[in-house]
């Protein structure tokens, strides 16, 4: 089963890829999400909303998890082999941080889940990653934690061998996709990985 989180970030303006997936809208999303795909459980505190739509989960607002990490507890709770993150971009960058968690949270219980924000795509991985045309697009990695290491790549602009990314250093950002089929071997620690699909436009 699939699941799709709906998150009250800034507004994701692509198409949201609902088909077949379990969705829970989070609080304020429902004011840019409402009408754009089919919407299965509305949940949180609703403070940002302002009301609490019919039939939705409530949560106090005074609570040790976000409305993102309860959504994510909730599909993992329904068998969700993989989540699909809307909105979790923009605005207060310490909810990016924290949805960036989410990623982490996600990983580390076996179920692959994936953020797309207005401009890229982001999930975390280990061992073997491989892309598929992909080419011409910036590809950025981190470590999760204090650092990763990364023992080859292939089909990227800067080559990757025998490279620990350390938390703290900013290595790893902006790299290159240069052939239809790319891969890197990470043998130790967990990396966030980030695909660019669109540049920022000031």
């Amino acid at each position: 089963m699939r699941g799709v989180i709906l998150l009250n970030g800034e507004p994701y303006r692509g198409d949201i890829d609902c088909e077949g997936a379990l969705t829970v809208c989070c609080d304020g999303a429902l004011r840019w999400a409402q009408g754009r795909c089919r919407i299965d459980i509305a949940a949180g505190d609703f403070d940002s909303l302002g009301y609490v739509p019919a039939g939705a989960l409530t949560y106090p607002a005074e609570k040790n998890f976000t409305d993102g990490e309860i959504a994510l507890d909730l599909l993992i709770g329904r068998g969700a082999e993989r989540i699909d993150i809307y909105g979790a971009g923009g605005g207060r960058e310490d909810h990016l941080f924290g949805n960036l968690q989410l990623l982490v949270a996600g990983f580390r219980r076996g179920v692959r889940t994936v953020m797309h924000t207005n401009y890229l795509d982001a999930y975390c991985a280990a061992g073997e990653v491989r892309w598929k045309n992909l080419a011409g697009r910036t590809l950025s990695l981190a470590p999760v934690g204090d650092s990763a290491h990364i023992v080859e790549s292939e089909g990227l602009k800067y080559p990757l061998r025998d490279l620990t990314l350390a938390c703290g250093s900013c290595r790893g950002i902006s790299n290159v996709v240069e052939a239809d089929s790319a891969r890197i071997f990470c043998d130790a620690g967990t990396l966030f990985v980030f695909e660019v699909r669109e540049e920022a436009k000031w």
